[in-house]
């Protein structure tokens, strides 16, 4: 036991509280931005970030993975805030949670195994463009307050972020920028966007608190559609952000386990007047790059984001925003998956459209629910339709032309049914037809459907049917679900 908290907590204690820090810097701006879209105070992102963090250092499967409010979920927001209005969201967001938890106990962060390589590579693509458009209004020349100082600071703290590990590595050199970068806009005064330019920052510390809504139906009929989508979506980018930080670190994580620390982090965040909220992925990677690797980092993130809103309010709202610009472009860069774009020329075609149509769809609608859903339904397609397809199917005629033995290779399900059909000839003059199956395998009552349809035409010609070789997984739904020979069926076809 004191192994494994030691292990999860305690092995990386000067890393991850340097990751930390530079992850509860780049919270702030985001967390500001996620209220803004979501249409409530800044301070219900800010606190929802806090006490996500700091809640899912405890409960979570991943140690390491930075949770907080995320755009994601605030898009999924809008409306319920804009026709009900706070309370109700917070309403929502103790669904969620319930939601959530009930999900871990049911297994479903098991279902992450039905994601191909290729739909989580799509997936990472596509984050990293949307992060790097996502600060493009920083950058943009028409925005208030954005002039050549911009340009200037963000390139210089590009070159900080990538220089700076050569003189050392003890420090990260994203903090490194954020620091000499604020300081080098205090002491020019230069005219630029700072972190307070993006919202008042609180000045309290969070309060329990239980939403002021009725407890009746009428709630529940209100904010359950909300909190289903809230749930899914948060798991959903929980989940995948979970399996692209065991590449980045090569450790493994409980994925059940992150479905129940959501939701109770939503439920934390309910309580003390937070928005729902789930892993992020650019703050993930940033605590990586930065040194985090433990339960550590993620706590010290939500300790210090708390710390620095409240008590050092002034100071933080002077860090430039072009700072924190470089540092989700560096994000970026390292988030995006540069291998692929080699891999098109190696990887199976099916693969790499996969993996294409995952990053547009997810481009397209900045939805990555839907992104992941379209790229997992193609590589389904295109597994089933590799699948269907057979080895070898031979057939034989026996010396005195009356029997005839058909050899089946391959899988028997509902994308190969109906080709399975296809190979049989039923109009031969033959006494007797038998079919070789020690090789192929029965899978559904469609594939049982066909063996039925076959049986039944040959019988129709009045030719003997034996079926030889059949497995004893095949046998089974044979004999529950085959018609032509009731009551036994397999039995019957294979002479006993």
């Amino acid at each position: 036991m004191l192994h494994s908290i030691r292990t999860q907590w305690f092995t990386n204690i000067r890393g991850d509280l340097l990751a930390g820090l530079v992850v509860a810097l780049a919270l702030i701006p985001e967390a500001i931005a996620f209220s803004a879209i979501a249409g409530v105070d800044p301070k219900v992102g800010l606190y929802a970030s806090f006490c996500i963090a700091v809640v899912i250092a405890f409960v979570g499967g991943r140690p390491g993975m930075i949770s907080a409010a995320t755009g994601a979920m605030a898009l999924l927001m809008v409306t319920l805030v804009k026709e009900h209005g706070l309370q109700y969201l917070l309403a929502a967001t103790l669904l969620t949670g319930v939601l959530q938890i009930l999900a871990g106990y049911l297994r479903m962060g098991s279902l992450m195994r039905f994601v191909s390589r290729s739909v989580v590579t799509g997936f990472v693509n596509a984050l990293a463009i949307l992060i790097f458009m996502a600060q493009l209004p920083e950058l943009n020349p028409n925005t208030i307050g954005v002039t050549w100082h911009v340009y200037a600071m963000t390139a210089c703290g590009l070159a900080i972020i990538y220089l700076f590990p050569y003189i050392t590595k003890a420090v990260p050199s994203p903090l490194v920028t954020i620091v000499v970068m604020t300081a080098i806009a205090m002491f020019l005064d230069l005219d630029i966007r700072t972190v307070g330019d993006m919202g008042e920052l609180p000045d309290t510390l969070p309060v329990f608190l239980f939403p002021e809504v009725p407890l009746n139906l009428e709630t529940l009929a209100i904010i359950f559609p909300y909190s289903v989508s809230l749930a899914m979506v948060g798991l959903l980018e929980s989940l995948m952000t979970a399996t692209i930080i065991d590449d980045l670190t090569d450790s493994g994580s409980d994925k059940n386990r992150e479905c129940k620390g959501q939701g109770v982090a939503n439920i934390a965040s309910g309580l003390l007047g937070g928005m729902a909220g789930c892993a992020m992925i650019g703050q993930s990677v940033i605590n990586v790059k930065s040194g985090g690797r433990t339960r550590l980092s993620t706590l010290t993130a939500g300790v210090f984001l708390l710390i620095m809103v409240v008590f050092l309010g002034e100071w933080v709202g002077q860090i430039p925003m072009a700072a924190l610009v470089a540092v989700m472009i560096m994000v970026s860069i390292g988030t995006f998956s540069w291998e692929s774009l080699r891999n098109l020329k190696t990887h199976p075609k099916s693969t790499s459209l996969v993996m294409i149509t995952t990053v547009i769809v997810v481009v397209a609608t900045h939805n990555l629910a839907w992104g992941v859903f379209v790229g997992v339904l193609l590589a389904a397609m295109f597994f089933a339709n590799k699948v269907a397809q057979y080895k070898h199917v031979t057939s034989r005629l026996s010396d005195d032309g009356a029997m005839r033995t058909y050899q089946v290779v391959g899988q028997v399900f509902f994308a190969s049914a109906e080709k399975f059909v296809e190979y049989f000839d039923f109009k031969e003059a033959l006494d007797k037809v038998v079919i070789e199956l020690t090789q192929a395998h029965f899978w559904d009552i469609t594939a049982v459907a066909a063996l039925d349809k076959v049986v039944i035409k040959f019988r129709r010609e009045g030719t003997e049917v034996e079926l030889i070789g059949l497995n004893e997984a095949s046998a089974t739904i044979v004999d529950k679900f085959a018609v032509h020979d009731k009551p036994d069926a397999v039995d019957k076809l294979m002479g006993h």
